[in-house]
This record gives C-alpha cells, structure tokens and sequence, in this order.
C-alpha cells in the first residue's frame, strides 16, 4: 500500500508540475512530509469540517459533505442513509451552536435564511427555527444538551469512527490502482498479440493444406465403369496407380501434420469469443460467392471470389458476429465514433440508443425526443458528443457520457427536416442539411404513392463553440434538399449528395463551391470521398455505384451497377401481404482502413467487395449475412488488423461483425 502511494504522490507531482501549479505543489510536498501513515487520513477530514465552521463558511461546509456524500456515501447500502442524514443533522447543529457561542447572531440567522428551504419540511428542524429569538438558548431545555461538552465530542467521535469504518472497506481510489491496471493492460496486449500470431500460423498451414488438396483435385478423373473390361483399362489406370503411389509415401505424414493442426486449430478458437450459430449459413458457398444480380455491362460484371480456394484468397476472417438487439424498430442511420469504441444508432421511432461492444455488449445511453429525430453524427472533438438532427428544425447537442442535452439550436422553421449532419475534423463547426416538409416519413406502407425527396433545402455552416450559424451556402442551380454530407481527412474539402441528383464539392476555405455535376438519375443517396482523396464514390437512385475524379468535373473513373438490395428503396414482407418500404438515410457503403474493400448493404447482411478498375468490376470477398430483414445503413471501424463492420436492418437488429485482415 505504502509504495502505491508514494508512486501515485509522484504522479501527482509529475502534473503539477507540467500545469504549472507551484505553489499547489509546495503545499503538497509539506503535506507529505508531515504525513507518517501513508495512507487514509480521517482526522484530516474532521479537522477541514472544523476550520470550515470556525470560519462560518456555510457554502464551503455544504459542498465539502456534498462532496463526502457524491464520493463515499454514495457507494453504501441504502440501510446506511439514515446514519449519513443523522450526521448531516449534527453537522449543521454543530455549525449554529459554534455561531450562538461566539455570540455571531448575523451568521445563525444567515443559516437559517439560506437553509430554509431544505429544512422547513424535516421534523428534526421544526422547534430549531425559533433558536434565534430565544435570549438565552443554552439554558433553554430543548437546546441546553448541545451546547455541552459531551454532545460535541460525542458527535465528532462517532463522525471519525464512522469514516474510517468507511475507507476500510471502500475500495481504494483509482489512482492508487494505477500500477495494477498498467500490468493487466499489459499482460491482455502480451495475451491478445499472442493469439493473432498464433491464429496466422495456423492459418498459413491451413492454406498448405489448401494447396495440397488442390493439386490431389487436378489429378486425372477415374476411368469410366463400362472400360474396365476393356483391353485399354489398364492403361487408363496407369496415371491413378502412380498418383496413389506418391499419396502413400507422403499419407501419413501429411495425416499427422492435419490432425496436429486441428488440435491447434480448437485449442486457439476456444479461446475465441463465441460465434452466433447463424455463421454456420455464411459458410454456405452459396452464400460466400453470391453476386451482384444486376449486372448490365459486361465489362463490370462481378467476379465471384470461390470459398472452395480455388480462384482467389479471402482478405478476411470473421472471427466473431454478435447482435445488438435493444432497438424496435427499423434502423435508419448507426455510426461508430472515433476512437471506434462507442456506437450510436437511430430508429426510425426517433430512439437514440449509444452503446458500447468492448470488452461487453452494453448500453450506455438512450435518448427519446418528444420531436422527430431524422440524423445523427458523433461530433470529432470531444468524441463523447452527438448531434442530434430533428424533424422540426432543431439539432441538439447531446454529451452522451454526462447523459445530457448541452445545446438545442434552432436552424429553419422553412425547411424543418435535418436531413444530414457531418462535424469537421477539427471539431470546430458542423455542416448542417435542412429540407423542406415532406408528405412522408422515410417509411411507408405498400400501396402508398412514394413521394421524391423535397426540392426545396438549404446547406447551412455552424459554429459548435459560438452555437451559431456561420453562412449559408450557395446550392446551384437551385436550393435542394441536400441527401448527404462528407468530409475530407483535413476539413478542407466537403462533398454533397443531393435530391436532384447533382454531386457538389465545397472549398471549405473559400467557403464555395469549387465543382458540381450530374451524378445520378434520380437522387445521390450516400457519397464518400476514397483513401487517397482524389476521387469520390457515390449510390443513387439508378441503383449505379460510381467513382468520381475529382480533378476532372464529372468524369467517371468506374461504374458498377448494384441491385436493390444494395441501394433500397428497402423492401420487408410481412403476413397477409403486408409490406413496408424504407428509404434510404443512412449510409450505405463504407470502406475499410486501407480503401481497398466495400461493404455495402444486402437482404441478409453485408457484402464486401474488392475495389478493381472498371474493366475488372467488383469482386466479391466475404457475405457477413446473420440478418432476417434487408440491411439499410452500414459502418466499417477499423483498428490494427481486427475491423468491426456495422450492418442495421429493417427489424431493428444490428450485426456487429469483428474481422482479422490477412496481411499477403
């Protein structure tokens, strides 16, 4: 114990210092040196409550025990309260008797003054209230015993024993586990590293394995059944007979080595988080060589990746898929924040659920608006804060970790409906997308007539520091209701998807736009800019997922065409002919860290696709699948060589995916 603490008063040191707090860390190397026990000290407690009252600082006093009350008294049983409120009692008595005994009639009264709203309605203090007309309270019967001896030492004897009962068995601060949580991080990253390296050894014998199948596949078929009585049969079976003489010499070495990797191959997946059974449908080789069904151009017709490992390696493993099911209704956007370790998703009933998938799947907040929320965004910095975009022209800025609204900014009453949001890098400003009303909701029952997203919308730049509004951007040819919003790595650049089906490119330090083109037919539903920023990719309506050179205005570098699965209007059957139909809102496509791989969206989960130039197509590598309902939103977070894929669906449910990157 005594080494923990004199690390952490290091510690301490070591910040006071880098603050440029001196004369807080003359006081404490005083401290220190007069302290002999090195550890909990109550009767410094008791002797900070008495100076406190001997300088009649009410306000001090008050938040002092708020304080004692907020960081230990919080943490006991319930059947310990009314001890915490009988010593709150005393204090308090303490702190008047010592007012009437210097003869300080200003500070009673200003006690009272002050108090009298959270003590009219406790009995204790009924009779309390006339002690400042009585002339001589010490001799009054009622009040004579607290003005002894015997009740003062009483009280703060049984405060001291009561507190140091307390740290006993309270656990000890955070700081002084310091050294102890360092050593367990430390021995979980030893622990964590030596798993991949085993998981890639064993992976690269599996691919041995592989290879050695294949050449077995590519032997010579066995002779027909109706040559074997034949002359010529026994020449057919001179290849096989010599093959088979090889398969002896080298069988049971090779046997060996298969079950010693088996062995190997259980042990370390035992050590795995456990996978849902519906991973057993995603090894179907129906499903892991799905394509696109779409397909017009013969130049970008997809090339299926075979699971058999015949044709082309898996990039990835997916180690693990859990699901996040505390949603009710149909998902309309779901994002990860930056640092990749909390996740915010939104339901089309406007519930905001943020949760948490490391080490544990847990919630850990829910937000439910009495407006209509429509967008949602994590803000850069701090990451703990989300803008919340409505349906009546608010965005509200909520810190998910003190559980609270900040801000609620008014941004049009014209244009109502915050169709997207997306914070800069630096964290300093957010771009802000309003519509016009809309007859619809972004659901709707079959035999509805589906309504176009509205025309009119502006593009607005706000302030997150002022809470203010910045500008208003110029949208030409015309204000339109802007679908989706991205920025580059730095803040510079913004690219706009919008209704009309134009693609706009904003100089966010001209604050213009620098470049616009037609991009779609029908509306731009989801853009992103690539990894190395020179281009831009976007889905629209036309169900075409296209790359654009940004250097040359309007010039496709490749254009691949999805199905509906992929692109929505989505689609969920239900009983008696029953069906409900979404359209998009969130984002549909995401790439991994490198920009080399696709996931975007499918009726039973996620497909992800290798990039290739436009005379290759898509290539497909891994079907996350899992879901019963079309998946309408996905994210990608990737960290190291493990990635979490997002996939939303229709039902509410949320695929959480964990993936290894199999580095060539």
């Amino acid at each position: 114990m005594a080494s923990a603490v004199e690390r952490t008063d290091d510690l301490v040191r070591e910040y006071l210092v880098y603050r440029g707090f001196t004369g807080t860390l003359k006081h404490l190397d005083s401290e220190i040196k007069a302290d002999k026990e090195k550890g909990f000290r109550v009767d410094k407690i008791i002797d900070q409550l008495q100076l406190l009252i001997q300088s009649y600082d009410l306000t001090g006093l008050k938040e002092y025990w708020t304080y004692l009350d907020r960081r230990l008294f919080s943490r006991l049983e319930d059947v310990y309260r009314p001890t915490v409120n009988k010593l709150r009692t005393s204090l308090y008595r303490f702190y008047i008797i010592h007012t009437v005994q210097m003869k300080n009639p200003e500070k009673t009264q200003e006690f009272f003054l002050k108090q009298v709203l959270e003590l009219q309605a406790q009995p204790e203090w009924r009779d309390w209230f006339a002690l400042p007309f009585i002339p001589a309270p010490e001799q009054n019967p009622s009040f004579s015993p607290y003005f002894s001896r015997q009740w003062a030492d009483t009280f703060l004897v049984s405060l001291h024993n009561f507190l140091s009962v307390l740290f006993q068995s309270s656990p000890q601060p955070v700081l002084l586990s310091f050294d102890s949580e360092v050593q367990r991080i430390t021995s979980v990253q030893e622990e964590s590293e030596q798993l991949r390296q085993q998981l890639f050894a064993l992976h690269g014998e599996s691919r041995l394995k592989k290879d050695e199948e294949m050449v077995h596949h590519k032997l010579p078929p066995y002779p027909d059944k109706s040559l074997i009585n034949q002359p010529s049969a026994k020449d057919l079976k001179m290849p096989t007979v010599s093959t088979a003489t090889v398969d002896l010499a080298t069988g049971h070495s090779r046997q060996r080595r298969y079950h010693d990797h088996e062995k190997e191959r259980k042990e370390l997946l035992s050590k795995l988080p456990p996978q849902s059974s519906e991973k057993k449908n995603d090894s179907d080789p129906d499903t892991q060589t799905e394509a696109l069904p779409d397909q017009t151009d013969s130049t970008n017709q997809t090339r299926v990746c075979d699971v058999g490992g015949a044709s082309v390696e898996q990039p990835f493993i997916k180690l693990s898929q859990e699901e996040y099911i505390e949603h009710h209704s149909s998902i309309m956007h779901c994002r990860v924040d930056c640092s990749g370790r909390r996740v915010a998703s939104l339901d089309v009933d406007g519930v905001v659920k943020v949760w948490a998938f490391n080490p544990i799947m847990q919630t850990k907040a829910t937000i439910m608006s009495k407006s209509p929320l429509l967008s949602l965004e994590w803000a850069a910095k701090p990451n703990r804060l989300l803008l919340l975009g409505s349906g009546v022209g608010t965005v509200k800025l909520y810190d998910t970790d003190a559980k609270k609204s900040l801000y609620e900014m008014t941004i049009d009453d014209i244009h109502p409906r915050i169709l997207s949001l997306a914070c800069s890098p630096s964290g300093t400003s957010f771009v802000c997308s309003a519509a016009a009303p809309a007859a619809q909701s972004g659901v709707v029952m079959e035999g509805e007539a589906r309504v176009s997203a509205p025309v009119s919308g502006q593009l607005l730049l706000w302030d997150t520091k002022t809470v203010k509004q910045q500008l208003q951007f110029a949208l030409e040819p015309g204000p339109v209701a802007i679908n989706c919003t991205a920025f580059n790595h730095n803040g510079n650049l913004l690219v706009t998807g919008a209704a009309d089906g134009m693609i706009r490119l904003f100089d966010m330090q001209r604050y213009e736009s620098a470049l616009s083109w037609k991009a779609h037919d029908g509306e731009v539903y989801s853009v992103e800019f690539s990894y190395d920023e020179n281009t831009v990719f976007s889905i629209g309506e036309d169900g075409k997922f296209v790359q654009w050179n940004i250097h040359r205005c309007g010039v496709k570098q490749s254009e691949y065409s999805l199905s509906q699965d992929a692109v929505g209007p989505f689609v969920l059957s239900g009983y008696s002919g029953y069906k409900q139909v979404q359209v998009p809102r969130g984002r549909l496509f995401a790439f991994d860290s490198e920009g080399q791989h696709v996931l975007t969206c499918s009726s039973n989960g996620g497909n992800i696709y290798r990039l290739n130039k436009a005379d290759a197509g898509l290539e497909s590598v891994l079907s996350l699948g899992g879901h019963k309902a079309p998946v309408v939103t996905v994210d990608w977070c990737s960290a190291m060589d493990c990635g979490t894929c997002l996939t939303a669906s229709m039902d509410g449910k949320i695929k959480l995916s964990t993936l290894l990157a199999q580095k060539p």
